[in-house]
């Protein structure tokens, strides 16, 4: 007796183009497989031009990336840093680490972002940074929130860690602040596995930024032999990441086109494809501002409440597809209440979202057929 077999499609598939085994075999052919090899530099070299930022600096992770953002804010205990309740709890803890304080400020109820509107009356005569995530790679309202940092006198900081190839009025994303974060995770249009980059728009940053990735040494211009011997000269961690990984982001950031021509058409065929039943059962689909240009990133949906929103999991798991619901609040998690707050007014539409959002498989390997499935199995959901 034959059987049919479920089609499946996972959430994610790391994308592999074709020059990474090729870059990763020429490394170890070469013998240097640390960092600051000759694939670091050339990912450098592209990921600058990619995003207009006056200095790039690869990372072992987003993570480190802010992480040393903090560090170069010069941060000290009971400083405080605004910041969007809705995002990943790396944007908190490299803050937190410093002893700063996060200030959660809720999230707009359209394109999910910081509320712009409401960062003002998060201001105390202790802020010393706004930090804005780019969620979905849809820009923030910048020209709003850079005029309002720009007027308390604060540090301006993007968590680009959704955003590349994204941009806002024509401008790349990562390159309104100061200082932004990328982000090479496996679950990223452009991936190493794990890996990130600081992106420094102000070129007093620097030099400090070179010395706080290498340890607090001036190890990088010994190398280039700017100075005879290096020192410990600041505080600082290994942030630099192999040149095995920056081969395979360098065969990634080479593919970028090819890579986001396929991503941007899955997310279109879902969007044109879910529109009338979204419509019909009063479920948002992602809305994209006016002068955003969005890298497709992410897809999602906005169920009515959290039971729909399981339910609409295990619907589509038992068809094959697996999705998933996304960020936690910050505000209410049990470490955001030990070493952050809420800013005036709540985070009432951050708690909503967070119950209600599911993420559809996007990857660049998706085919049409899977794409056609994922959409036949979310039309058939029914709510509850």
């Amino acid at each position: 007796m034959s059987t049919t077999r479920l089609r499946t499609v996972p959430f994610n598939r790391p994308h592999v183009s074709a020059n990474e085994l090729g870059y990763v075999a020429e490394v170890v052919r070469h013998g240097k497989t640390a960092g600051d090899g000759p694939f670091t530099h050339r990912a450098t070299r592209l990921l600058s031009e990619m995003t207009g930022a006056g200095q790039v600096l690869l990372t072992t992770s987003c993570t480190h990336a802010l992480e040393m953002s903090a560090i170069l804010l010069d941060l000290r205990s009971g400083d405080e840093v605004i910041m969007p309740s809705y995002t990943f709890m790396s944007t908190a803890n490299a803050y937190a680490l410093r002893g700063a304080v996060p200030v959660f400020v809720d999230c707009r109820p359209d394109t999910l972002n910081i509320d712009e509107r409401l960062i003002e009356a998060a201001i105390t005569d202790r802020t010393r940074a706004i930090v804005v995530v780019h969620y979905a790679g849809v820009g923030c309202a910048m020209e709003i929130i850079g005029e309002v940092a720009k007027r308390y006198g604060l540090a301006l900081i993007e968590d680009n860690a959704h955003g590349l190839g994204g941009s806002y009025h024509g401008k790349p994303l990562g390159s309104f602040g100061s200082i932004a974060a990328q982000s090479f995770h496996e679950t990223k249009n452009v991936q190493c596995g794990e890996g990130g980059a600081l992106l420094l728009n102000d070129p007093a940053l620097v030099v400090r930024a070179e010395i706080v990735r290498e340890k607090g040494t001036d190890r990088s211009r010994f190398f280039r032999g700017q100075v005879d011997k290096y020192r410990w000269l600041d505080i600082g961690s290994s942030y630099l990441p192999s040149d095995v990984l920056a081969a395979l982001l360098m065969a990634q950031l080479e593919s970028f086109d090819k890579i986001q021509l396929r991503r941007h058409a899955v997310w279109q065929a879902y969007h044109d494809g879910l529109a009338d039943w979204a419509a019909s059962n009063g479920i948002p689909q992602p809305m994209i501002p006016d002068g955003c240009k969005h890298p497709a990133h992410l897809y999602y949906l906005l169920l009515p409440d959290l039971q729909n929103r399981q339910a609409f999991i295990a619907h589509l798991a038992k068809r094959g597809v697996q999705a998933a619901f996304h960020y936690q609040p910050l505000h209410s998690a049990p470490a955001g209440m030990r070493h952050g707050r809420q800013a005036p007014g709540g985070c009432a539409v951050t708690e909503q979202i967070a119950d209600r959002l599911v993420r559809l498989p996007l990857f660049a390997d998706l085919d049409e057929h899977d794409v056609a499935h994922v959409i036949d199995a979310a039309r058939t959901y029914k709510l509850s």
